[in-house]
């Protein structure tokens, strides 16, 4: 029998685990469960309220009125904040913290509102460590600046042109290229994010794992998701596929489990049934892959093609992030397939993709794609270990944090997407 004791908050928690005994195995799940749960309550009340109104009402021919709920700033990400606090700590992978140390975890502020979702076991260890250091704060100054780089050159220049465009009277070419610019803008507006989080971190000593490895580049939805928002996944893996029992019990539990991470994946995402789609659909590609992926006729198929079949998939799912209504999600889509609007289209898809649009786009392409090269970063390595190749990349980034001022003060601001959530 071994022993963890939680403190949070200023009381401590007794948890008592025998291998031996379901009945003091469950006893010593019990205050894990009741803490899960209260965590858990705040954000299901303030996020799903409403959703949960919307869906009782269909069911039962209800007329309850919708709440009119504030809700609080990165709720979402303290809440699995929270939960790592006290599940690592029950499983013995990281001690208790004194209530500035919880405090400063859970409302650490360049992870609160959109992450990188870090877990207590990795942020323990380094608080209290005085690790500032010069080259600390310029690896998270360069950060800051590409992050920033990334949202305002380009994923506000690509939301910009989507906002001019009226779904419902556009011809094919620019029905094609809205998809392709918000597969572009929500990478590069949650990846500049994400930059700008890690080099705050940075500045503060704190060093957080990466949070996309050049998604864009996956030859299957499951290399997608290894590589799209890796911290999130990781605490999926680490706090509800683990604990469903992960891969050890045997194949068909292990396609169960993969399906309920996705599916509350799509749900953690928003209160609606276009991301309980979402989820479904990343689910059953994802349990496909894993069925079909020892399958000699799968393993013959070129990389090109599972390429093109994965950005496909990408591309199109990710218009149910992008609108509410499925039925604007099937204009745009039936736009995009060669199916014509039947009101005038008063511009074509010169007037919106212009020459400085393309040329973003081009950049923003080879971005997301070329640059994850292994040749490319050797090269890069091999590049940045002289001190001119070490200036010249200070003075390019500099420049580019320049231009996207310039950017920045010549258009209206825009919130990041990942806000939301």
């Amino acid at each position: 029998m071994w022993i963890a004791t939680i403190r949070a908050e200023g009381f401590y928690l007794k948890l008592y685990q025998s291998p031996t005994s379901h009945k003091k195995l469950y006893l010593s799940l019990f205050p894990l469960w009741i803490g899960i749960m209260l965590v858990t309550f705040s954000l299901v009340y303030f996020n799903y309220s409403n959703f949960l109104i919307q869906v009782w009402n269909s069911l039962f021919g209800e007329q309850l009125p919708p709440k009119s709920l504030l809700t609080p700033l990165g709720i979402s990400f303290i809440t699995f904040s929270s939960i790592s606090y006290l599940t690592d700590i029950y499983r013995g992978q990281a001690r208790p913290g004194s209530f500035l140390d919880c405090l400063l975890y859970l409302s650490f502020f360049p992870k609160v509102i959109s992450g990188p979702t870090v877990l207590w076991k990795d942020f323990q260890g380094q608080i209290g460590q005085n690790r500032i250091s010069l080259t600390l704060i310029t690896e998270g100054m360069n950060r800051i600046m590409i992050g920033f780089a990334k949202k305002v050159i380009l994923a506000d220049t690509f939301g910009a042109c989507l906002a001019q465009i009226s779904i419902h009277s556009m011809d094919q070419v620019t029905a094609f290229g809205t998809l392709v610019l918000y597969m572009l803008q929500i990478y590069y507006d949650f990846a500049g994010y994400s930059d700008i989080a890690i080099g705050l971190a940075k500045l503060f000593g704190f060093e957080f794992k990466e949070n996309f490895n050049f998604p864009y580049r996956s030859m299957s939805i499951s290399e997608f998701w290894r590589r799209w928002h890796m911290s999130l996944g990781t605490w999926f893996k680490e706090y509800i596929y683990i604990s469903l029992g992960g891969s050890r019990k045997g194949k068909q539990k292990t396609l169960r489990n993969l399906a309920i991470v996705f599916a509350v994946t799509g749900i953690w995402h928003g209160a609606g049934w276009n991301y309980i789609l979402w989820g479904g659909i990343n689910a059953f590609f994802v349990v496909a892959e894993r069925l079909i992926h020892d399958n000699k006729y799968y393993q013959k198929i070129p990389g090109a093609i599972k390429y093109i079949v994965t950005m496909g998939i990408i591309l199109f799912s990710w218009q149910l992030f992008r609108f509410q209504n499925i039925a604007d999600i099937v204009t745009v889509v039936s736009a995009a397939l060669g199916k014509r609007t039947s009101q005038p289209i008063p511009y074509t898809w010169q007037y919106y993709y212009d020459f400085k649009l393309m040329s973003l786009v081009l950049i923003g392409i080879v971005g997301a794609t070329v640059l994850g090269s292994q040749k490319i970063k050797r090269w890069y390595c091999s590049v940045m270990s002289t001190t001119a190749g070490y200036l010249i990349q200070e003075i390019t980034l500099l420049a580019i944090f320049i231009v996207a001022i310039l950017f920045m003060v010549n258009s209206s601001y825009s919130p990041f997407i990942y806000f939301q959530y």
